[in-house]
């Protein structure tokens, strides 16, 4: 064998051994961050979860608005994404605990009974405006001391919540997207899509409750999405009694 057929075959073998270490590291820091998506949603492979899914007040015969079938969607991806299952649900038909499953519950105390069982449960700090009567706090969100109103297509609010129970560790979490539109429950879904690793850096394991603002809703959907902030601590805390009176609305 010359010197320059041992060098191509030399270069060849090294290029080989190059391509096979390069895929082996792609493989590995792929699975690596697969697993941290699946442990922060509750998804292992294989999994079963829940798709609560809600109804549009707005329609007098049982429906689902469009921008909640949307969020379903986005939804559904990341579940198949995690390589897990989802059986959707509608509000009025959920007869199981918490904690078994992965559960995913869109839609506000209005239009979703299963999110009313929820915020009685572990949001006390949380109330939702749902009168049907025209007024200025009609759909606003009251967390704590604070009053959040909405201005429909202007600045609309939504709550985003990743809750456990209790200590065990085996419990699997509830993903609460109760917003003042059926708009602000995709922007929600679509936050958590893009955020989820920052999320689960930030939060690990443990619950976590976040109020997002969706700007201009009118001109640029469900796309504008701005963290408000974490009032984990004020949701989960029962209500001051007596409440305030609200003295401010916020605005974008």
């Amino acid at each position: 064998m010359t010197d320059d057929v041992r060098n191509i075959v030399l270069g060849v073998v090294a290029a080989g051994i190059s391509a096979t270490l390069g895929w082996l590291a792609r493989t590995y820091l792929w699975k690596r961050r697969l697993r941290r998506k699946q442990a922060f949603f509750g998804l292992p492979d294989g999994s079963e979860s829940l798709l609560v899914v809600n109804r549009d007040p707005a329609a007098s015969e049982p429906a689902v608005h469009r921008f909640d079938v949307f969020a379903l969607l986005e939804l559904s991806a990341l579940i198949k994404d995690c390589g897990a299952h989802a059986q959707v649900v509608t509000q009025d038909m959920v007869a199981q605990g918490f904690g078994e499953r992965t559960e995913f519950c869109v839609g506000g105390p209005g239009s979703n009974r299963r999110m009313v069982a929820h915020m009685a449960a572990m949001l006390p700090g949380v109330r939702m405006n749902v009168d049907p009567e025209p007024g200025p706090d009609r759909g606003a969100f009251q967390i704590g001391g604070e009053r959040y109103r909405l201005e429909a297509g202007v600045v609309e609010y939504v709550l985003l919540a990743r809750l456990t129970a209790g200590d065990r560790r085996e419990a699997r979490p509830a993903f609460l997207f109760c917003g003042q539109r059926a708009i602000t429950n995709q922007a929600a879904t679509r936050y958590l899509a893009r955020h989820h690793e920052k999320l689960a850096r930030k939060h690990g394991s443990n619950s976590f409750v976040l109020l997002l603002k969706v700007v201009n809703s009118q001109a640029y959907g469900p796309d504008v999405v701005e963290l408000v902030g974490d009032v984990t601590r004020a949701a989960t805390s029962p209500q001051p009694t007596p409440a305030p009176a609200s003295r401010t609305s916020h605005r974008a």
